[in-house]
């Protein structure tokens, strides 16, 4: 059964605490924030007050993907919500294995997020220390894209890095997610699945979320 981490980027921020509230009580594993800051990727989202009022509400592990420039910059304010996991972009940190110590040992575990055309290949020195990889299957900084089909291959590949290795980081995948891209990349080997739009959108959504689950 793969972690479901529903993005609340996609959630009705006129409702924010009642679109949490059945988060909590749906078989959702985590929650999804996904920060943007319009230079790292060409939009903007939302910043530490509005997460520590999603902090607040939720009641399961907060799952942070930090889509900016010089995340580490922002390891203290992102401990301080609460968060399980700290997700930054290989793209982003020319010092990598810095920035992965500094999660690991402000107590969260350590992310390392790939773009669409960033080969998983660049994680081998550094795979060992991490927690978890995030494979972006969209272009990031925009919900409710098209799911790109070569992530399905590239999950394939990151797993097979990761068991060659031995390592234990757990492998997410953000963007396009929803039971049918969802299934091909279970199969691939994936652990996490974010999915946006196709909870949010969804007729139940705490249906579509046990449906992820069961994949």
């Amino acid at each position: 059964m793969p972690l479901v981490s529903p993005s609340l980027l996609s959630a009705d921020f006129g409702h924010l605490a009642q679109d949490i509230e059945m988060l909590n009580s749906s078989e959702a594993d985590w929650y999804h924030l996904d920060v943007m800051d319009g230079v790292f990727v060409p939009n903007i989202s939302f910043g530490f007050p509005v997460m520590q009022a999603m902090a607040n509400h939720a009641r399961k592990p907060l799952d942070v993907h930090l889509m900016i420039e010089r995340p580490e910059k922002f390891v203290d304010q992102v401990k301080a919500l609460g968060s399980h996991v700290m997700n930054v972009h290989y793209e982003a940190c020319p010092h990598l294995h810095r920035v992965v110590q500094q999660i690991k040992n402000a107590g969260m575990l350590a992310g390392v997020t790939l773009n669409p055309h960033t080969p998983v290949a660049v994680l081998e020195d550094i795979i060992d220390d991490l927690d978890l990889v995030m494979l972006m299957s969209v272009n990031p900084g925009f919900g409710g894209q098209k799911f790109i089909e070569h992530s399905v291959e590239k999950t394939a590949r990151l797993r097979e890095l990761i068991d060659r290795r031995q390592a234990k980081a757990l492998i997410e995948i953000d963007g396009g997610v929803n039971v049918h891209t969802g299934a091909k990349l279970v199969k691939a080997g994936a652990d996490v699945l974010v999915a946006g739009s196709a909870v949010f959108s969804a007729p139940d959504p705490a249906a579509e979320i046990l449906a992820l689950k069961n994949l």
